[in-house]
Order: structure tokens, then C-alpha cells, then sequence
């Protein structure tokens, strides 16, 4: 008995250790790293790099040498005719002898070495590739920051959910022992029955409002999921809360902090697109090169009228060739300047961009400051004004059961209470939601 009940304890704890490991505890921070490894764009971004720098190596090989081989069976079912003068047989003038010339059977085997000795445009390609991985580079870091914004905004929207169920229960709590006590005063006659319908107008409105915010609550999970890069079904904790993540998102040095233009991932890509279209005007120039290209072939050939090649009697002849070959662009009829001046416009183009890109990030920092120092006005206010009435309510809720003010008095009360209320959590999730943003037009790099 006593064995069987410590196996009944030890399944028990080994389920609950399951269950423990089902569900996993994220701080924004952690939800923040999580993401840069395991979300979906996280996943393409790092891909794209590797492919990045196997077309670079593509790109290398094709000025590296190549070795091809290649063999060649020929089995005439029917040999060709040729005719020849009868003449050369001692036949009369003007007739012709059918002949055939050849074994019936031969296979020629040879390897061949190609080397390209100059390319323009190889030269370009290099530095195209070269270009190409840094995009891909940039690309995958751009991706990283917005990430982390994404996945800031779906922390925080989960947190303002539950946040939001916490003080909808603790209203309908209150509200509900409001009501009770209301009812019963109607029901002994000192109070009119429009005080208890007014608040259970308030109490039902309250009661959906709780409804509404856990449905939300349960699609956040859903979307922090998503942005994180798990299942949407999968079981997660928060374990950081809005009081704690408001501490850490007020960070008033971000207003003074300068703003290097240069170093915004932005910029780099639309400078690393200004090299993209100005190798492009290099490559069309290039084709206007001569190109120079060297093979060595070697090779082996044997003939026979039935298949014997494997035997030890079988005669081989080799033969060994070395060529260069010159090709040398003359006359396009102006194809090649036509395609040379698009992308000359076309890295005009990229130079107008960059520039517009530097105004655009100057003005976004600009902006993003001041949308967070608002913030952090309106959390602070949101609080004060949260605090006020609170106060406001407690003392009207006293003046009705007092006899001293009306139902429509103490439900304009409450009603001004929960959208303080709502003010207050919204505020909180602004601040940090703008600070992200912030971070992001600054390019504060994810530590």
C-alpha cells in the first residue's frame, strides 16, 4: 500500500513537471530575444543572408577555372553513303561509287580546362555580390528592429488587457455590492426604482465591458504568439507587469541623445541602393570590353565495327588542343548607351532618394521625441486625473446611500471613473509603445 501510494505521489509530480514545461515565462526582454531567433521574418531574413553569400561564391567562381568532361558513343545502325567518281575505281566517266567511310562504332572521350582571363562585367558582378550581401545584412537587421517593436506592442497590449480585467472585476465587484445594497433600500421603500435600473444599466454595460476585454486578452496572447514566432495556441506567462515595464520606459536621456543620420539602418540601405545602381551603370559600361577566355582539351578516340573498345588489342588515338578566344564588341547600334543612360538616371534616381531618406529620418526623430515626451506628459496626467475620480466617486457613493445626491449623479461619477480608468492603462502602453518607436527612429541597436 505505502509503495503504491508513493508511485501514485511520484506520476503526480512528474505530470505537474510536464505541465510546468508546457508553460513558458517570458519578460519582455526575453520575449524581445526570443523573437529575434524564432519569429517567421526572423527566420527569412537569416536565410536570405546565407543565399546572399552563396550567390557571392557563385559569383567568385565564374572567373575561377572549370574542368568538364565528356564522352561520345556512336553506333551507325545504317552508315552513311558517300559517292566518289567512278574514275578514281578505273569505271567509266560520269558514274559515281557508293562508299562508306569509318568503323561502324567509335567513342571519343576528352577533358576540357576553361579559364576566363578578362570580363568586364565579371569585375562588376564581384562588387555586385559583394553589395548584394550587405543588403541582405541590412535587410536582416532592419527586420530585427521592427521585430522588436512588433513584439513590444503585443507584450504591451496582453499586459493592458489584464490589467484591464483586474480593474473591470474590481468595478463590477464594487458595483455589484452598490446594486445589492440599492435593492434592497428600493425594496424597504426609500428609494426610487430608477436608481436601481440606473445601475443596472451600469452594472450590465460594466459586466460586457469584462466580456469584451478577455476575448481581446486571448486574441493578444494570439498575436504576441505570432510576433514572437510560436504556435498561436501556445500556452505563455508574462512575467513583466505595466508598473514595472512604466520604470523602465521612462527614459527622459532619449531626449537629448544625437542622432547620427549616417548610422541609420535606413540610410545604409538606401546608400547601399545608391551602389546597387551605380554598379549597374559600371556593368552596362562594361559590355562595351572586349572579353578574353582560354581552354586546354585533351582526349582520346577509338573506332571499331563491333563493340570492343575494352579490349587489350583496341587502338587509341589522343589529341590535345589549347585555343583563346577573343570576343569584341563593335557596333550595338546604340543598344548598349540606351541601356547605359537608364541606369544612369535610375542611380540619379538613387541619389535623390538618399537624400529624401536623410530629410525623413531627421524629421521621424524629431517627431518620435516629441511623441514621447507627450506620453509621458499624459501618463503623468492620466494618473492624476485617475486619483481624482477615484475620490470623486468613493464620495458620491457615499452621498447616495446618504439620500444626498441622485442615481444619475453617482453614474456620471462611475462612468468618468472607468474611462479615467481606461485613460490611465491606455497612457501606460503609450509610453511604451513610443519609447519602441523611438528607439527605432534613433536605430538604438537590440542589446
Amino acid at each position: 500500500m505505502q509503495k503504491r501510494l508513493v508511485l501514485i505521489f511520484s506520476l503526480c509530480f512528474i505530470g505537474l513537471g510536464f505541465s510546468q514545461e508546457r508553460t513558458k515565462g517570458f519578460s519582455l526582454k526575453e520575449a524581445i530575444n526570443f523573437a529575434i531567433k524564432n519569429n517567421y521574418n526572423a527566420k527569412t531574413a537569416q536565410n536570405n543572408v546565407l543565399a546572399a553569400k552563396e550567390k557571392k561564391w557563385e559569383t567568385t567562381t565564374i572567373g575561377l577555372p572549370k574542368v568538364s568532361a565528356k564522352v561520345d558513343y556512336q553506333n551507325w545502325l545504317k552508315q552513311q553513303i558517300s559517292l566518289l567518281p567512278a574514275e578514281i575505281t578505273g569505271g567509266p566517266a560520269g558514274t559515281f561509287v557508293p562508299v562508306t567511310f569509318g568503323t561502324k562504332q567509335n567513342i571519343n572521350a576528352a577533358i576540357t580546362l576553361n579559364q576566363l582571363i578578362f570580363d568586364g562585367s565579371y569585375i562588376v558582378g564581384l562588387q555586385s555580390a559583394k553589395t548584394y550581401l550587405n543588403i541582405s545584412k541590412q535587410a536582416k537587421e532592419k527586420t530585427a528592429l521592427t521585430i522588436r517593436e512588433a513584439v513590444i506592442n503585443a507584450y504591451g497590449n496582453v499586459l493592458i488587457a489584464e490589467k484591464s480585467i483586474e480593474i473591470l472585476k474590481r468595478n463590477l465587484k464594487t458595483l455589484t455590492k452598490t446594486f445589492s445594497d440599492t435593492e434592497k433600500i428600493y425594496k424597504n421603500g426609500l428609494t426610487e426604482e430608477e436608481d436601481v435600473e440606473q445601475l443596472q444599466i451600469t452594472l450590465t454595460t460594466v459586466k460586457n465591458q469584462l466580456n469584451k476585454t478577455i476575448r481581446l486578452r486571448e486574441i493578444g496572447y494570439k498575436m504576441l504568439n505570432i510576433s514572437m514566432g510560436n504556435l498561436i495556441d501556445e500556452e505563455i506567462v508574462l512575467t513583466d507587469n505595466l508598473e514595472s515595464l512604466i520604470i523602465e520606459n521612462i527614459d527622459l536621456s532619449l531626449m537629448s541623445k544625437t542622432f547620427n543620420v549616417a548610422n541609420h539602418i535606413d540610410y545604409k540601405i538606401a546608400e547601399n541602393n545608391k551602389e546597387g545602381n551605380r554598379l549597374l551603370v559600371l556593368l552596362e559600361r562594361s559590355k562595351a570590353l572586349p572579353s578574353l577566355r582560354a581552354f586546354v582539351n585533351y582526349g582520346y578516340a577509338g573506332n571499331s565495327n563491333s563493340f570492343d573498345f575494352f579490349n587489350s588489342n583496341q587502338t587509341w588515338y589522343n589529341s590535345s588542343l589549347l585555343g583563346l578566344s577573343l570576343k569584341i564588341p563593335i557596333f550595338s547600334s546604340f543598344e548598349r548607351r540606351s541601356r547605359t543612360r537608364q541606369a544612369q538616371f535610375e542611380h540619379n534616381n538613387a541619389d535623390i532618394m538618399l537624400l529624401e531618406t536623410k530629410e525623413k529620418l531627421n524629421l521621424q526623430t524629431a517627431s518620435s521625441k516629441s511623441d514621447y515626451k507627450f506620453s509621458i506628459e499624459q501618463y503623468q496626467a492620466a494618473k492624476q486625473n485617475l486619483e481624482l475620480a477615484q475620490r470623486i466617486e468613493r464620495k458620491q457613493r457615499v452621498k447616495f446611500f446618504e439620500g444626498v445626491s441622485t442615481s444619475f449623479e453617482l453614474s456620471q461619477a462611475q462612468n468618468q471613473l472607468y474611462t479615467q480608468q481606461q485613460n490611465y492603462v491606455q497612457s501606460m502602453l503609450d509610453v511604451i509603445a513610443k519609447k519602441a518607436a523611438l528607439e527605432n527612429a534613433l536605430n538604438i541597436p537590440i542589446k
